[in-house]
C-alpha cells in the first residue's frame, strides 16, 4: 500500500481533531479527501507529511513509518499545502533550482517538471509576476521534482478561475502518466465535488474527525440518476420530453424554458437531448449534466452540524 493509516487520533487539549481514523490507499490511486471546514483533513495530511505527530495510532507512506522514518517519508512524498509557500522574488527556474539543491537532485530534472506542469511559457518570469494558476503549477512542480511515490495536495485549486481550475484538474489527473517506472499515488483534499468526480478513483469523507464514507467513484456511480439541465428557446410540453429514452422525471423550475430532465441510465444522455431539439426545431441555449449523488451524500453525512 502507498498509504496506510491505522487508528490515528490527534488531540489539541480537550479537542479531538482526529478520532481513531484508519484507511489504506493503493499505489496509483487518486483519492479525494473531503470534509467540512474543521473536519480534520489538513491535520491528517500534516501527519502523513510528518509536519505533525499523531497523539495515538500509526501511519506509513510509501512503506515508511511517519513516526520512525520521517526523512524517508519526506523523500518519497510530494506535498502542496493549502497556502502554497513560494519565494516570489525568485525566478521560476531559480526557485526550482534552489529546491533541487535541497533534495540533491540533478538540475536537468527542472526542465522535465517545467514541461510536465505546463510552466514553459512562464519559466523566465519571477514568481510574483505569475497568475494564481501558474503559481499553483510552480507548487506542483516543486512537489514533483524528486519523483515522489506519493503526492499529497491540500486544496490545490482554491481561488482559481474556471479556466485555471480545469487546467490544474487535468494536470493532477495526468500526474504520473509521464513517469516511466512507477505510478504516483495522489491524496487530494478539496471542497469541490466536481473536482473529485473529474479526477478521483475513490472518495473518503471525514466529518468531526471520523471517516463517514470510503467508496470508489465506480460504486457511487452505479445506479445513480443522471440529471441534464437544458434551456430551450421555446416552452416544451412535458409529454414531448418524455419521449426521450430513459426519462424518469422532468422538472420545469420557475416555469421558464429551463428543464431538469432525470434519466435512469449511466449512459450520457446529452446527445439524445440534442437530437430531440433538432427533430423538434428547437435551439438549445445552454445544457449541462448534473451529478448530484456525491454532493447529496456529502450533505447527508456532514450537514447535520450543531
Amino acid at each position: 500500500m502507498s498509504i496506510t493509516v491505522s487508528n490515528i487520533t490527534k488531540t489539541y487539549g480537550a479537542q479531538k481533531a482526529l478520532d481513531n481514523v484508519s484507511f489504506t490507499i493503493k499505489e496509483g490511486e487518486i483519492v479525494g479527501f473531503l470534509g467540512p471546514n474543521g473536519a480534520g483533513k489538513s491535520t491528517m495530511m500534516k501527519i502523513l507529511t510528518t509536519y505533525l505527530a499523531a497523539s495515538e495510532g500509526s501511519a506509513a507512506v510509501a512503506g515508511f513509518s511517519v513516526e520512525e522514518e520521517p526523512k524517508k517519508v519526506q523523500f518519497h512524498t510530494g506535498y502542496l499545502p493549502e497556502h502554497n509557500p513560494l519565494y516570489t522574488d525568485m525566478y521560476v527556474k531559480e526557485y526550482l533550482g534552489f529546491q533541487a539543491e535541497t533534495y540533491g537532485i540533478d538540475k536537468s530534472r527542472i526542465v522535465e517538471v517545467i514541461s510536465q506542469t505546463g510552466l514553459t511559457p512562464e519559466a523566465h518570469k519571477k514568481i510574483k509576476q505569475l497568475s494564481k494558476g501558474y503559481r499553483q503549477r510552480v507548487g506542483l512542480a516543486t512537489a514533483l521534482l524528486h519523483r515522489p511515490k506519493v503526492l499529497i495536495l491540500d486544496e490545490p485549486t482554491t481561488g482559481l478561475d474556471p479556466n485555471q481550475l480545469i487546467e490544474i484538474r487535468e494536470l493532477i489527473k495526468n500526474i504520473g502518466k509521464s513517469e516511466e517506472h512507477e505510478k504516483t499515488t495522489v491524496l487530494l483534499s478539496t471542497h469541490i465535488m466536481q473536482e473529485v468526480e473529474a479526477i478521483c478513483d475513490r472518495v473518503i469523507i471525514i466529518d468531526r474527525g471520523s471517516i463517514v464514507l470510503d467508496r470508489s467513484m465506480e460504486e457511487l456511480k452505479k445506479g445513480q440518476q443522471q440529471i441534464v439541465e437544458v434551456e430551450f428557446d421555446y416552452r416544451v410540453e412535458t409529454v414531448a420530453l418524455q419521449k426521450i429514452p430513459h426519462v424518469s422525471k422532468i422538472e420545469n423550475p420557475g416555469g421558464h424554458f429551463v428543464y431538469n430532465i432525470t434519466f435512469s441510465t449511466e449512459k450520457d444522455m446529452r446527445p439524445s437531448v440534442f437530437d430531440f431539439a433538432h427533430d423538434n426545431g428547437l435551439k438549445i441555449l445552454q445544457l449541462h449534466q448534473k451529478n448530484t449523488t456525491l454532493e447529496k451524500l456529502f450533505v447527508e453525512l456532514t450537514g447535520a452540524r450543531k
